[in-house]
């Protein structure tokens, strides 16, 4: 499945803008990404692109199903895919992801001016931008968001995640060693906004149509205080959508309804969306076969079943799912134990007999069809090649290793899963392998909401996790920065001062040094797939029934899944 084109495309063009801006010229029509988290229950996502032609026609409802309910709508606490889902519908940042992961001007009028030394960005706003009370969206609502998420009273994750070492302060801001007006984001006038970075970051463009970057009303933020954003009342929107009927506690549905008042209102086609909260695959083909929602996603057993019919899809993304491996449990700190748990899954026969929807193995820690060489224009999977693979003779043996080390005979680990039938069923699986492969371990599987799943994780509470992470922007650093010991998410307790080394050098001296900062991250993985940090599994492709008449939906490999505004219906 080589869906490279395209990324080499968008790696190419933001290279490019780099050089440009460190030269004095502007960006112009670049591109990049912006996604997080995912969960195997949480998000849904292609390669950047919609279906040509046609005109809406017809009733302009659409009827969706997801099988999470949205954990948060703050986006300075957002940090799944579903969360950021329903905030790039709904709110509009500076940027929003166009066709081909194309960065498009959404609250700012054109594209940044750009320093030459690529510090500065200068970016005027529209002015026809209003909030759904009636606001205008101002700078204002960007310095005001900004500092939310990075001021460590606010407890963001993304925050520190996104902006450390970005903006300028902003580390010092998150450990307490600056104040939060110091953050380098400020209010030109009303509608022109400028920003400061750390240093010459060659994906901040990227990052700019990510959720954590949206803007943030502050009048109403702070009038509506520890309720803000609990419910869909308690929210303001200036996006294409705006949410109704979202209530977490009280039930599992909610509507996206075309909001009058934004500025591109004239291309948002769609009227109505309407979202239900649904686990059971059984029933979501139920729904479909019945023509009460228009997409729904498949497992294994119907994938046969729907595959070669008009309906069916299949969506590849750079997504990928692996284990966690939390090193404060005694057992898991031993290095050979954890390479014995990583070798020991046939994940062969995970992607072909219990996904079977054109998922593919995952030997290592970034995704095939990802990112190239800077110099040879090599896929960074083709260079490192294949770094922790099944392999059951060693994977015994290493175990036999570690029980030795421990001085223990047996060992019973938790894991942690999620809830929804695709989830349970690997997950056991899983469990299986592991117990039948590695005498003397014990797995016991905890399948709970994504939503507990997520903040189990920040409390560092798992043994085992499996867990998945779609991409952000477009650089390998989105995936290897998570590792390093100081990351936010680095809720493992893996500590490497190589890793850490080479991660940051790549980040800060090399950053003008392009195939020097490649090398850099190669050798990273090489050293994170060593230590068996995680447990590689698969990079996710999905399966769907997607009905035909439903077009101009854009794939995004990163940021929200799915973009509506230019989708529409045609009967």
């Amino acid at each position: 499945m080589r869906k490279a084109n395209w990324l080499l495309l968008a790696m190419a063009l933001l290279l490019s803008v780099f050089l440009a801006a460190c030269s004095g010229g502007s960006s112009s029509e670049e591109s990049s990404s912006g996604d997080d988290t995912s969960s195997e229950e949480g998000t849904e996502t292609e390669e950047g692109t919609s279906e040509e032609g046609g005109e809406a026609s017809g009733e302009q409802v659409l009827n969706l199903l997801d099988s999470s309910q949205i954990p948060t709508m703050d986006s300075s606490h957002a940090t799944d895919a579903v969360a950021f889902q329903y905030l790039g519908e709904t709110m509009e940042g500076l940027y929003r992801l166009g066709e081909n992961a194309e960065p498009v001007p959404g609250i700012a009028e054109g594209e940044p001016e750009v320093s030459e030394d690529g510090l500065t960005w200068n970016i005027k706003l529209r002015e026809d931008a209003v909030w759904s009370n009636g606001d205008p969206v101002t700078a204002h609502d960007f310095v005001f968001a900004w500092r939310r998420a990075i001021d460590p009273e606010t407890g963001s994750e993304y925050g520190p995640f996104m902006m450390n070492d970005v903006l300028l302060n902003a580390t010092a801001i998150n450990n307490g060693e600056k104040d939060v007006e110091e953050l380098g984001v400020e209010a030109v006038s009303d509608y022109e906004l400028e920003i400061t970075l750390e240093k010459a970051v060659p994906y901040f463009h990227s990052l700019l149509t990510f959720g954590t970057y949206l803007p943030q009303n502050e009048a109403f933020v702070t009038e509506q205080g520890d309720d803000y954003a609990l419910t869909s009342d308690n929210l303001l929107y200036n996006g294409p959508f705006v949410l109704e009927d979202w209530d977490p506690k009280a039930n599992e549905q909610w509507t996206l309804k075309k909001n009058p008042d934004y500025w591109d209102a004239d291309t948002v086609q769609l009227e109505e969306i309407n979202v239900s909260v649904v686990k059971e695959t059984s029933t979501a083909v139920n729904l479909y076969d019945t023509g009460e929602v228009d997409r729904a996603g498949l497992t294994a057993e119907f994938v046969e079943q729907y595959a070669g019919t008009e309906d069916y899809r299949t969506l590849p993304e750079p997504t990928l799912f692996y284990l966690k491996m939390n090193q404060a449990n005694e057992y898991l700190a031993n290095q050979n134990i954890r390479k014995a748990i990583a070798m020991a899954i046939n994940k062969q026969d995970l992607v072909d007999v219990i996904l079977a929807n054109g998922s593919i193995v995952s030997n290592a820690a970034v995704p095939v069809d990802f990112t190239t060489h800077p110099d040879s224009g090599e896929d960074f999977r083709d260079i490192n090649g294949d770094l922790l693979t099944t392999d059951k003779e060693q994977a015994k043996e290493l175990w036999q290793k570690g029980l030795d080390e421990l001085e223990v005979d047996s060992i019973e680990l938790g894991y942690l899963g999620g809830d929804t039938e695709t989830a349970t069923e690997m997950d056991a699986y899983i469990k299986n392998q592991l117990e039948e492969t590695l005498e003397g371990l014990t797995v016991k599987i905890s399948s709970v909401p994504f939503e507990e799943r997520i903040a189990r994780d920040e409390a560092s509470d798992y043994d085992i996790q499996n867990s998945g992470w779609g991409p952000d922007y477009l650089d390998p650093s989105t995936w290897l920065n998570m590792w390093t010991s100081d990351s936010p998410y680095m809720t493992m307790n893996y500590d490497n001062k190589e890793y850490d080394s080479l991660i940051k050098e790549a980040n800060n001296e090399l950053l003008t040094d392009l195939s020097a900062r490649y090398d850099n991250f190669l050798e990273a993985e090489k050293v994170l797939m060593d230590d068996a940090a995680i447990a590689p599994l698969y990079q996710r492709s999905r399966a769907y029934l997607w009905r035909p008449s439903v077009k101009g939906v854009i794939f995004n490999p990163m940021g929200a899944d799915f973009s509506y505004k230019w989708a529409y219906i045609e009967e």
